[in-house]
């Protein structure tokens, strides 16, 4: 993984995410140690903060739900997603080179 946090395959991003729970509203905080510092609303119960990131997340990168996949972290404050074509970055996140 890239130290930024996140590497292009293909068309895919793979992004290093690190949450918290509980908070007042969903926000992107910023990078630190090489992961997106995401707040969401829910509490991480049965799930349902996954799905609030997961939902925040397609929401920031512009992709229906079903484009962003937790590969890794379902029980950790500290995840990793695929997101398939994502039609819109964050700061910090350069769009993928072209093919050689």
């Amino acid at each position: 993984m890239d130290e930024a946090g996140y590497r292009w395959e293909g068309d895919h991003l793979i992004l290093r995410v690190r949450v918290q729970t509980r908070v007042s509203h969903n926000e992107l905080v910023g990078w630190q140690n090489g992961r997106l510092r995401v707040r969401i609303t829910a509490p991480p119960v049965a799930g349902k903060a996954n799905a609030c990131l997961c939902q925040f997340l397609a929401t920031v990168f512009q992709v229906p739900k079903t484009r962003v996949i937790m590969l890794a972290g379902e029980t950790g404050r500290d995840k990793r997603f695929r997101i398939a074509a994502p039609r819109r970055l964050p700061p910090g996140i350069e769009p993928a080179s072209p093919a050689a």
